[in-house]
């Protein structure tokens, strides 16, 4: 799940009132269904990191934010939160997993990867506040900002590339 935060399946104050176990049994369900809410990192067998993405729409509570509400009518895929071990933080993992959600948006047909992490003032951020990922990780993934309507908050995007015939 996306920590304390909402995920693209409710709204903040749903997912407040489902903490735990119905939260678990809820992204149990949209796994079950079929729908694909995210992709995990790999240490060989251990799961070390995690990158919810998914279509813009399937994000509502982007559309109500006077911060991240929509740059253009373009459709675009969004990256809306991570999760990596803590052993393995400062790893590069951030970047694999944009990297790797770029491919699968790609497979799914989608052209722009969208993100909207957090770019601390000040030197280093605690992990805590770090959920929606570092721009600067996304800037090492090949994204590049195209709004920012807060001192904190890049809008970024990443045009990925169609297959040359």
């Amino acid at each position: 799940m996306c920590s304390k935060h909402s995920c693209h399946w409710l709204k903040r104050s749903e997912f407040e009132r489902r903490k735990g176990a119905g939260n678990k049994r809820s992204m149990k369900a949209i796994v079950r269904s079929g729908e694909v809410p995210g992709i995990l990192a790999y240490d060989g067998e251990t799961t070390v990191g995690w990158c919810a993405v998914g279509p813009r729409e399937s994000y509502p509570v982007l559309d109500r934010s006077r911060i991240l509400k929509p740059v253009d009518d373009k459709a675009v895929w969004s990256v809306v939160c991570f999760f990596i071990r803590k052993e393995y933080r400062d790893r590069g993992f951030s970047v694999r997993l944009l990297k790797a959600a770029a491919d699968h948006v790609r497979r799914m047909g989608g052209t722009i990867l969208e993100g909207y992490p957090t770019e601390p003032r000040k030197g280093r951020m605690a992990a805590a506040f770090a959920w929606t990922g570092l721009a600067s990780a996304f800037r090492k993934a090949g994204f590049r900002e195209v709004a920012r309507r807060s001192d904190t908050r890049p809008i970024m995007r990443f045009h990925i590339p169609r297959p040359k015939r």
